[in-house]
């Protein structure tokens, strides 16, 4: 009977599912670099702000309330903040010229629980801080900004689409 949980090799398998880890060289390292630049964190920020503001003008065209335009910048905050606290955090560490892979999987975890912990406040202070607050104009909002990390990710070339 099988379990799924381990793998018997007469099972099928074949070996180009077996590929071998290898370590780069520096130069290789340097050349995978220089073909894949990175993407600015602050480009992902302002995407999201702008999408943010966007999705403002449309929830505000739609429902005709105020309210609905607050809380659709309400929920593109909830997204924009953390972003720029997790992206500020990041940019102090990458700035030293020696970090080591431990402390700098260390800071982003840090940095990145940081984010999710100013997310879930942010989003449980909501009832209290937006007056009349629209939960779908804000929740909605909340998604688009979330989505453009996908977004600026596809402007940079860095993901690539495959057409069948």
């Amino acid at each position: 009977m099988h379990n799924g949980l381990c793998t018997d090799p007469d099972d099928g398998a074949s070996e180009a599912d077996e590929t071998e880890f290898k370590s780069l060289t520096r130069e290789e390292a340097q050349a995978l670099r220089d073909r894949l630049p990175l993407v600015s964190p602050w480009r992902v920020v302002a995407a999201q702000a702008a999408a943010g503001l966007v999705m403002a003008a449309v929830c505000g065209g739609f429902t005709g309330t105020g309210a609905a335009v607050w809380s659709a910048l309400y929920g593109a905050a909830t997204v924009v903040v953390p972003t720029a606290l997790l992206a500020r955090g990041m940019a102090r560490v990458s700035r030293l010229s020696e970090v080591k892979a431990n402390v700098a999987a260390f800071n982003f975890m840090f940095w990145e629980f940081l984010k999710i912990g100013v997310s879930v406040a942010m989003l449980a202070a909501a009832a209290k801080v937006v007056p009349d607050l629209n939960w779908p104009a804000m929740l909605v909002t909340l998604v688009v900004c979330m989505k453009m990390n996908w977004l600026a990710l596809l402007w940079q070339g860095r993901v690539t689409t495959t057409r069948s």
